[in-house]
């Protein structure tokens, strides 16, 4: 089987990572999944919700929002202020980003806060959603990083990382990374959330117009656990990368007083 990129079945697409985008955000990351392109910039309010003030819940939350600008798919996208409303869909995977999230940072550790991960999508070509919460999780650590530099939180609270690919069943092979015509003509699609450590957050699966079985559903998961295990090595590196540029930027500033 040939896929439309030329990829083997088990390859991811090019996966890149350009730290510290959004200059006001507490934390940012540029993820790119070959051509669909991702800004998540994560953002730290001193507050908490109300429902967790009335209800003297500990701790802090995290909440995401997600949106797909308008010159982001071939045909312009009405913005959803526009419409008057948030889509379904656009509701649906914000959430699913705010849940991955929550399963693996320790909300008590994060103090009475509120961290807040946008997700803007730049170029959509399939994947938006594992790419937000891939990219979420890096712009969050990048945050959370911060926090403690800065003395207001003593320990790291992510207790693991999380990121999310797609698999699906194309031309009747379990397929890795599904970019847009793959994910237009896929039989089967799954979105596949985990640790790093190899436990599901979620899975999100269903056939279109078709049926699957139950060894495909477990080569879709198996290729989805390879990658992942690629993807949080290089959210390892990305959030490595985002503190050695914060430290050189402070060493520039501090250099430019001096001088």
């Amino acid at each position: 089987m040939q896929r439309p990129d030329g990829r083997n079945i088990p390859d991811l697409r090019p996966i890149t990572f350009t730290p510290n985008v959004a200059p006001h955000a507490t934390g940012s990351v540029l993820v790119s999944f070959g051509n669909t392109r991702v800004i998540c910039a994560a953002t730290i309010e001193e507050d908490v919700p109300r429902w967790m003030k009335f209800q003297g819940v500990d701790g802090g939350w995290i909440s995401a929002e997600y949106s797909m600008l308008p010159y982001s798919t071939h045909d312009r996208k009405t913005r959803d202020i526009n419409r008057g409303k948030l889509d379904g869909r656009s509701s649906e995977i914000q959430r699913l980003i705010g849940r991955s999230l929550r399963a693996v940072i320790d909300l008590k550790k994060l103090g009475k806060r509120t961290l807040w991960i946008d997700c803007d999508v730049l170029q959509a070509d399939g994947g938006t959603r594992t790419a937000s919460i891939t990219g979420g999780c890096v712009a969050a650590a990048i945050a959370i990083n911060k926090l403690i530099a800065n003395g207001k939180i003593k320990d790291f609270p992510i207790k693991k990382l999380v990121a999310a690919v797609s698999a699906g069943i194309y031309q009747g092979e379990p397929i890795l990374d599904l970019n847009y015509p793959e994910d237009r003509d896929a039989s089967v699609d799954f979105n596949v959330v985990m640790t790093e450590s190899g436990e599901f957050v979620e899975i999100q699966g269903s056939g279109e117009e078709d049926v699957f079985t139950a060894s495909q559903m477990t080569a879709m998961l198996d290729l989805a656990k390879d990658g992942i295990s690629q993807l949080v090595e290089l959210q390892k590196q990305a959030i490595l990368d985002a503190d050695q540029a914060s430290a050189s930027d402070l060493a520039d500033l501090a250099n430019a007083f001096k001088s």
